[in-house]
């Protein structure tokens, strides 16, 4: 017998599967384009810097640099609120509704959670828990406005939503100033109980503050999300109107009933949104500087950078979040805080612009795919 020849005796090279290739050209599909999102963004951020006369050395540097444990604290209680944010977004996004109510979700939620946690009706703990329930049946019945506007008289929940959101902030601003207390020039609701204020997490030892305990609402909306969506027959119903009403009617689904659902879904976890602040911190509702406004818009933008994905999210959240901290040292720099809104906004606008590249890139590689597979089973059945 002949001895095995150099190539015979070479080990197999053993090729990914088609399912770990998959797996991992959704990875990479899914990692390249923020990131190039990301680097296209500081580079026009940078560009924009150059021609208003300031340097683009010193914001690459001070946006790149460590910030402190003070800065780093608020990075991570801000992004927790981000990503609730968020996920209330996309939720209605994943079925193809426009939900730019969150908002005034939001504000309505935090009033009526606050009003209530402060009347001290439940003892200890438990209030934190009843609050968290009012807070969210708040915010749902909110968004249900829009979503029964919707089904019953087909007014568009874009503009609804839109006109809720300043109800709900002049609504609020009345309830505070008839209903709450008297704080120097302004009102707020009453000061949440002392044996309802939850302990929060030293991680940093030298900053002012804690990790606000209810940060980890985040993460368990967030699974809670990924199980709704990924492991539900109601989440494929949800993604697949999302997809078609058309084929999601001739399924079975109703699709009137879906929306109502999403919306209110929606809005209940958008009346969760600051009460990690509120119970981590500040403990009032009332003027601007105890309330933080915004973060529902800026929800929306995370969700669309995130590609309405719980681990998306989270990433996105994390880098508006440290953005946002760092627009201290940007302006001990010498340059405007305004740069963080025009950084945010473009990267949102390259990721948008960078996964429709992406998509329509994986298209034609599949149509080229399916018509070389055509092509050779049609040979085959002619030989």
């Amino acid at each position: 017998m002949s001895e095995p020849t150099a190539v015979e005796k070479a080990p197999a090279v053993k090729t990914a599967t088609p399912a770990a290739r998959r797996i991992i050209g959704s990875v990479v599909g899914g990692l390249l384009p923020p990131l190039v999102a990301v680097i296209g963004a500081m580079a026009v951020t940078s560009l924009v810097i150059v021609i208003s006369g300031g340097s683009a050395a010193d914001f690459l540097s001070t946006i790149f640099s460590m910030p402190n444990e003070r800065v780093q604290l608020t990075i991570i209680n801000q992004s927790a609120m981000l990503s609730i944010s968020a996920i209330a977004a996309a939720i209605c996004f994943r079925m193809n509704i426009f939900n730019i109510g969150v908002e005034g979700q939001y504000i309505v939620g935090s009033c009526a959670g606050a009003f209530f946690a402060g009347s001290g009706l439940v003892p200890g703990p438990l209030n934190i828990l009843a609050t968290l329930v009012v807070a969210a049946a708040a915010g749902a019945a909110y968004a249900s406005i829009a979503g029964l506007l919707k089904v019953f008289r087909g007014v568009s929940e874009v503009i609804s939503a839109i006109m809720l959101n300043y109800i709900a902030l002049t609504m609020a601003g009345y309830l505070v100033t008839k209903y709450g207390q008297e704080s120097g020039y302004t009102f707020t609701t009453e000061r949440l109980p002392l044996d309802a204020q939850p302990l929060g997490f030293k991680i940093f030892p030298d900053a002012p503050g804690d990790v606000w305990a209810l940060s980890s609402l985040a993460i368990i909306l967030g699974i809670g999300y990924w199980f709704l969506i990924s492991r539900t027959r109601f989440g494929f119903e949800l993604r697949v109107t999302g997809e078609s009403e058309t084929a999601a009617r001739a399924s079975g689904v109703n699709v009137n009933k879906m929306r109502l659902i999403v919306m209110a879904l929606s809005g209940a976890v958008a009346g969760l949104v600051w009460m990690p602040a509120y119970f981590g911190s500040v403990h009032t509702f009332g003027p601007p500087e105890n309330f933080q406004a915004g973060l529902g818009f800026l929800g929306l933008a995370v969700a669309l950078l995130g590609r309405n994905r719980t681990l998306g999210i989270f990433f996105g959240a994390l880098l508006f979040a440290f953005l946002s901290g760092q627009s201290n040292a940007l302006q001990s720099a010498g340059i405007a805080k305004d740069v963080i809104d025009i950084t945010q906004g473009i990267t949102v606008l390259a990721v948008v612009v960078a996964y429709e590249v992406v998509g329509r890139r994986r298209a034609r590689a599949e149509a080229e795919r399916v018509s070389r597979q055509l092509e050779a089973e049609r040979q085959g059945a002619t030989a």
